[in-house]
């Protein structure tokens, strides 16, 4: 076994590991923290693969971003870990269900009949001057560019959905409103001065104040 196989099956072991750790864990926090290892692995196979631009992409993207935003709402996060463990039973057949599902197709697309040494020949080195970034841009810009557009639209859409999602009137929130502040007048809206005559104060109660700071 070469060395660069000897780190492919390192760096898989380590993906498998995370995933199923990830699913079976039952703290939020430590479900994201072994997806970051999750991706962190995946990049390396990716850069195996002499993908360099798609794992310097998933570190600096879902490692460096993504995932960081999510830990940081998920420990904000109130969650009753108690109420979701009570409908994991509820839900077990539809989940074993969907799970099933998910393997026969795995099984479809990844089988041997789609998949092997024998069907696909083994690709030339590439040149020293060779730029995968480039080739990448060029396949997603010209063969590609329909579905990159669709999953464009598809993510604003969901950008405009979460921000529809969350804006929303709270009575305890205080707020600015801009066209009232344009149409302040001059007079009665701005600042009111009050003017209140003092009151004397009583002597035994300025004898007991200054007592109480001594």
């Amino acid at each position: 076994m070469g060395f660069e196989k000897f780190l492919f099956y390192l760096f898989a072991g380590i993906t498998v590991f995370s995933a199923g750790m990830l699913i079976t864990r039952r703290n939020p926090v430590h479900a994201v923290l072994y997806l970051v290892l999750a991706f962190v692995a995946t990049a390396a196979l990716w850069i195996l693969l002499e993908a360099e631009f798609l794992g310097i992409v998933l570190v600096l993207v879902y490692v460096g971003a993504v995932m960081v935003l999510f830990l940081f709402v998920v420990m904000m996060l109130d969650i009753d870990v108690a109420a979701m463990r009570a409908q994991f039973i509820r839900y077990l057949p539809v989940g074993v269900a969907i799970a099933a599902v998910m393997v026969m197709n795995m099984f479809l697309v990844l089988g041997p009949a789609n998949f092997g040494p024998e069907l696909f020949a083994k690709p030339a080195p590439a040149a020293a001057d060779y730029s995968n970034t480039a080739a990448l841009g060029l396949q997603l810009y010209s063969t590609y560019v329909l579905a990159f557009e669709l999953a464009a639209v598809v993510l604003l859409v969901a950008i405009v959905a979460a921000i529809r999602l969350t804006l929303r009137r709270r009575p305890e929130t205080k707020y600015q409103d801009p066209g009232l502040q344009v149409r302040v007048r001059k007079g009665p809206d701005r600042i009111r001065l009050v003017q209140m005559p003092s009151e004397p104060v009583p002597l035994a109660a300025a004898a007991t104040s200054v007592e109480d700071g001594k």
